[in-house]
């Protein structure tokens, strides 16, 4: 029988440490083994070539129209342009097969001559449809297959996978393999920039974008990825006579932006279930007046919230963080956009760049003026949650170094390579998760329930 001076006791320090708890957020005590982030060699199994005489190879898709009845389809062949047909029909369907007329297109990149990139657009498929596929001719197709989202509406449920700053190293693999394997199985991946990171070896090498697109084929070919362009895709590099930015990007990675009315594949958005996913360019003008910021500022009244609750956005330069690592590069793009995002009630704001995990409060710093002094983030319940989800693997290593003391708007950090799962449920739940690489599938290092801030605008901070 234990005495009442030691049931007081712990109960005090069950106190104490529930106050401590709710005091502010918590930076993890799990650390990492410190070991080199390198990139695969170049024989290794996930960059192999498939077999035949041009063959096509790096094949991808991503959404193709704003509602999601349409897939951007798009491959490489090597030796000569062959066919930019894709053959494609129903689970279901008696019919032969249909057939969707693409283009290509090449490049030329210092001294590296692109294969031949092939893009075609299926049109007016049915929901919630399993479809196959079939890139290049005779002895050298490919098959592969797809399933199209629900109709869009506000209690659809979907699932999200999200990697950032991924890469082409041992731990880049990982990463997807996490993800591949995760048991909540995301339906689409929003990939939050920085692809191949070709641009760190000598001259852009840009053979590095042709081993990539081979590595992530084994997921991209079979589930839409949504692109967001990062710095790494920037390629500007007149040293070597190179002054046309994101030319390898915008010549292998199509994106739907016409269907939103944008005006640069940079920045636009697409319907997807019950969400409404915003992409924005950290490295375009977004000043008043420029394409981008006239873009959005139109873009966010459209958002009906009675047909996609969830108001998802997508760009690379984080506006909250805590580590040394890019602090406060996303401060001007804050300072433009901020108030738009907590007066149309932004769900969620995700972001890639610092090689590291973070998960803000909901605070807003939009009262601020030079007169009055305030400029510290307060709570803010009609605010975003930040998340930087920067830690897919690459080539430049973990981000470790944080600022200390953890500030009031961080609710969780840890420098870890990972990925998560934005699980929406219907109009008012959706729960997310983040998974560290060495961990089991199944395992949560952090996770929330968020509360839609327009169906259901309780408070869901974790530190409540």
């Amino acid at each position: 029988m234990y005495s009442v001076s030691f049931k007081v006791l712990v109960f005090g320090l069950v106190l104490v440490n529930v106050v401590a708890l709710c005091n502010g957020g918590s930076t993890s005590t799990f650390v990492r083994k410190e070991e080199k982030t390198v990139d695969m060699l170049f024989d290794s199994d996930v960059f192999a070539i498939p077999p035949g005489y041009n063959v096509p190879q790096q094949v991808h898709i991503t959404q193709g129209d704003h509602e999601g009845k349409a897939v951007i389809v798009s491959w490489v062949t090597m030796d000569e342009p062959g066919s930019s047909e894709v053959r494609y029909w129903s689970e279901n369907s008696k019919q032969k097969k249909l057939i969707a007329k693409g283009r290509h297109v090449t490049y030329r990149y210092f001294n590296y001559s692109s294969g031949f990139i092939h893009h075609c657009t299926i049109r007016n498929l049915e929901y919630n449809t399993k479809y196959y596929y079939e890139v290049g001719i005779a002895n050298t197709t490919r098959q592969f297959w797809f399933v199209t989202p629900p109709q869009v509406g506000p209690d659809v449920p979907y699932t999200f996978g999200l990697i950032g700053d991924l890469g082409q190293t041992y731990d880049s693999n990982k990463t997807l393999s996490h993800y591949e394997m995760n048991p909540r199985k995301g339906q689409a991946l929003m990939f939050i920039g920085d692809l191949s990171y070709a641009d760190d070896h000598p001259y852009h090498d840009n053979v590095k974008w042709d081993t990539w697109g081979r590595f992530v084929e084994r997921s991209v070919a079979y589930q839409p990825w949504i692109w967001v362009t990062g710095n790494h895709e920037i390629d500007f590099a007149p040293e070597i006579g190179e002054s046309v930015p994101f030319k390898p990007y915008t010549h292998r990675y199509h994106v739907p932006y016409r269907a939103s009315q944008s005006t640069a594949p940079f920045w636009y958005s697409i319907k997807r279930a019950s969400a409404h996913i915003i992409v924005l360019a950290s490295y375009s003008a977004y000043g008043k007046y420029t394409p981008q910021y006239q873009w959005l500022k139109e873009e966010l009244p459209k958002v009906n919230r009675t047909e996609t609750p969830w108001l998802i956005v997508l760009l690379h330069s984080p506006w909250y963080n805590s580590y040394d690592y890019h602090y406060m590069e996303g401060e001007s793009m804050r300072v433009m956009f901020e108030p738009w995002f907590v007066k149309h009630k932004v769900d969620v704001v995700f972001a890639g760049h610092v090689h590291a995990y973070e998960r803000s409060e909901r605070v807003s710093n939009i009262a601020y003026n030079i007169t009055n002094g305030q400029c510290n983030p307060v709570k803010d319940n009609s605010a975003p949650v930040y998340i930087t989800i920067g830690d897919g693997g690459n080539i430049e290593g973990l981000a470790n170094t944080m600022i200390e003391p953890q500030p009031d708007y961080s609710a969780y950090r840890e420098a870890s390579f990972g990925h998560a799962m934005f699980d929406i449920k219907n109009r008012t739940h959706a729960y997310y998760s983040w998974h560290r690489n060495q961990d089991g599938y199944a395992v949560e290092a952090d996770s929330m329930w968020f509360f839609n801030r327009y169906w259901y605008p309780v408070d869901d901070s974790t530190t409540h």
